[in-house]
């Protein structure tokens, strides 16, 4: 008997909880259904933590399910208290309406758009709160809700049981909102399925039990896992802080570099989880990271697949052009000038040009101690600029012979870089 799409997911490890597994399944198998998830504009930009939600919705709409993403411009106005240590500052009403549609285009890599019958849609909550007054809100919607009820919840406790916090009426209305978006597209859409992170459980099966109360209709609730890493650091977390989807916080490069480091003991489980290969293709990923790990096959098409994914074919061409550039034996003189402006976004040291020769250079920058040092180094014919070894340590870094007129990249050794930048000449 052939696995059904939910048994599927199960077993790959991609579902932390659902609630009646045997009905959702069923329920999933009988027809098209519609499901949602929720971001919040906390920021201008999701992150690589909001993949997995992100890419449970692509598994379904891949199935056969039409996925609404919804964007919470009203709950991203309280703040989501589930497991966080202290309260969330309030941002103004006009920056979380300008994240949120942002966040509105940047989900569009992930769900199909169009006019098939399982198209994804994208809404905003705060079409249907914002004419919504205090009495009506709390007779139509709260009356539904017991505080009782609500104070077991998980993500309530271990605010309360935090003695320097606790949890503020607004921050405690938050499960109450996200409880109500679920109830309006079930009313609205026939959704009957909500998913999102595994601390989202709570908040998830409260909007269920709103919707089997107050619209006496079928819903359900899955929660997807939280990703950690083998060593038991964070997922996400480098030295360059948290890696976003927009271009212009994180770079193509930047993305695909980080992919392109995890660790053999994660990337097995993260193929499966970031990736949409076939089940063959991901053995023989694994039989290449036990018998060749030097070789990183497996990184590299993981890198590969989430790159193209969020940034594109011409995202994936320029990381991978910079990549070969100064790792794998390519010239920097070969790099486009968005590339170089890629590694100036990422933190490359720099140093502005203001005495031209070289040896100067050099030891403006954190290449060279001094220009001795410089000369020494030049001579030993071990810096390159712009991919060329330096014949001379007096060699003129002009705008002229510039980059594009502006940058000169320059190599010491395999793994030190530097851009010197000709805009104050």
């Amino acid at each position: 008997m052939q696995q059904s799409f939910l048994e599927n997911m199960i077993e790959q490890g991609l579902t932390a909880q659902i609630s009646d597994p045997g009905k959702l399944g069923a329920h999933l198998a009988s027809g098209m259904r519609t499901l949602y998830c929720g971001f919040d504009p906390t920021a201008d930009s999701l992150h690589i933590g909001n993949l997995v939600p992100l890419l449970g919705l692509r598994r379904f709409q891949l199935a056969g399910h039409r996925p609404i993403v919804l964007v919470g411009g009203a709950t991203g106005l309280i703040g989501d208290p589930s497991f966080k240590a202290d309260e969330r500052s309030l941002n103004d009403r006009d920056v979380v309406a300008e994240w949120a549609e942002k966040i509105k285009l940047q989900v569009s890599p992930f769900v199909s758009f169009g006019s098939d019958s399982n198209a994804a849609i994208v809404v905003n909550n705060l079409d249907w709160t914002k004419d919504m007054d205090v009495i009506g809100f709390l007779r139509d919607i709260g009356k539904h809700f017991s505080v009782n009820a609500m104070m077991q919840k998980e993500s309530v406790r271990s605010r309360l049981n935090t003695a320097d916090q606790g949890l503020s009426f607004t921050e405690f209305s938050y499960m109450v909102l996200q409880s109500m978006d679920y109830m309006e597209l079930a009313r609205r859409y026939e959704c009957t399925l909500q998913i999102g992170g595994s601390d989202q459980w709570g908040n998830i099966t409260s909007g269920m039990d709103l919707v089997r109360r107050t619209l006496a209709k079928e819903a359900y609730a899955l929660t997807l896992p939280l990703v950690t890493k083998a060593d038991g650091t964070k997922f996400g977390k480098t030295e360059l802080g948290t890696i976003w989807l927009d271009a212009k916080k994180t770079s193509p490069y930047a993305y695909y570099q980080f992919w392109l480091n995890t660790a053999d003991a994660d990337v097995s489980h993260y193929l499966r989880i970031f990736t949409f290969l076939l089940a063959e293709q991901m053995a023989e990923l694994d039989k290449a990271t036990v018998a060749n790990p030097e070789r990183r096959d497996a990184q590299r098409m993981l890198a590969e697949q989430q790159t193209q994914l969020v940034h594109g074919n011409s995202g994936l061409e320029s990381a991978q052009r910079i990549s070969k550039a100064l790792f794998g034996g390519g010239s920097s003189g070969e790099l486009t000038e968005s590339d170089l402006a890629q590694l100036q976004l990422d933190g490359m040291d720099t140093v502005n040009i203001e005495k031209t020769d070289l040896a100067s250079v050099l030891a403006d920058s954190p290449l060279a101690q001094s220009k001795s040092a410089a000369r020494r180094l030049v001579t030993s014919g071990g810096v390159k600029i712009n991919g060329v070894v330096a014949a001379s340590a007096d060699v003129e870094l002009s705008k002229s012979s510039a980059l594009y007129g502006k940058y000169h990249i320059i190599q010491r050794g395999k793994k030190h870089w530097c851009l010197a930048i000709c805009s104050a000449l």
